[in-house]
């Protein structure tokens, strides 16, 4: 069990996206293998799992939490090469097909699900008088995304890195985030599931942190396995 006392200053909870609130529906690996194979592919779809998750992991990666300024265009062309990356054995021009395929589908709200503990924890956390927000390393497609998913409405703002210009876990993306709010890092809570971009990059940003483990047993005080379960730490 998590354990949290929220100090009087604690003001706002900042929430992950992908993995934390929402989920791709279907999966992204069932995407990615059919519309491969619409295009040429002849990849398994495990073997397009493990290319997926290592294209995306070199193109996360870094220098420490340091990572290299980003926009909404550099965002298209990083998924433009995890594409490629994926799916070396699609000709060049059916591959600029497929990754637009693959970019709109992604953009649909209708592909993207929020989890079951979503709706009643954020209404409650704002009836309880905290601000919320979200805070991804996604592209702008993410506000449509949000808009039509009406349970995420207590959200006040959603910032996604393409507009910050420097993504999770590098210290600016959070610190851009405290100008916009107008609060101190120890007045933000993320709540995330990932380990370096969410766990590490709040810590040494000076935010409070909660690690979200939806799957598998729970190691520290600062792991949850459910977000229902902020309702009875804040």
């Amino acid at each position: 069990m998590a354990s949290l006392a929220a100090p009087a200053n604690f003001l706002a909870v900042v929430f992950d996206a992908v993995g934390t609130l929402l989920f791709a529906d279907p999966p992204v690996t069932d995407v990615y293998h059919l519309a491969g194979w619409q295009f040429g592919s002849r990849l398994e779809r495990d073997e397009i799992g493990r290319r997926l998750r290592a294209a995306f992991a070199a193109c996360e990666a870094g220098e420490g939490l340091n990572r290299p300024a980003t926009s909404e265009p550099a965002e298209r062309e990083r998924w433009q090469r995890i594409v490629a990356t994926v799916f070396d054995d699609v000709a060049a021009p059916a591959q600029s097909r497929l990754f637009r395929e693959l970019w709109n589908h992604f953009a649909q709200p209708e592909n993207w699900r929020l989890f079951d503990d979503v709706p009643l924890t954020l209404a409650e956390l704002a009836r309880r008088g905290y601000r919320l927000a979200i805070a991804s390393n996604f592209d702008r497609r993410l506000h449509a995304i949000r808009a039509a998913h009406a349970p995420l409405a207590p959200c006040e703002r959603c910032f996604v890195s393409s507009e910050l210009g420097f993504s999770k876990p590098d210290s600016r993306f959070f610190s851009a985030i405290e100008q916009q709010l107008g609060l101190a890092s120890n007045e933000l809570l993320l709540v995330g599931d990932d380990e370096t971009n969410d766990v590490r990059g709040a810590r040494a940003a000076g935010w409070r942190m909660l690690h979200l483990r939806r799957k598998g047993e729970l190691s520290s005080k600062r792991e949850i396995a459910s977000l229902a379960e902020l309702l009875r730490l804040l």
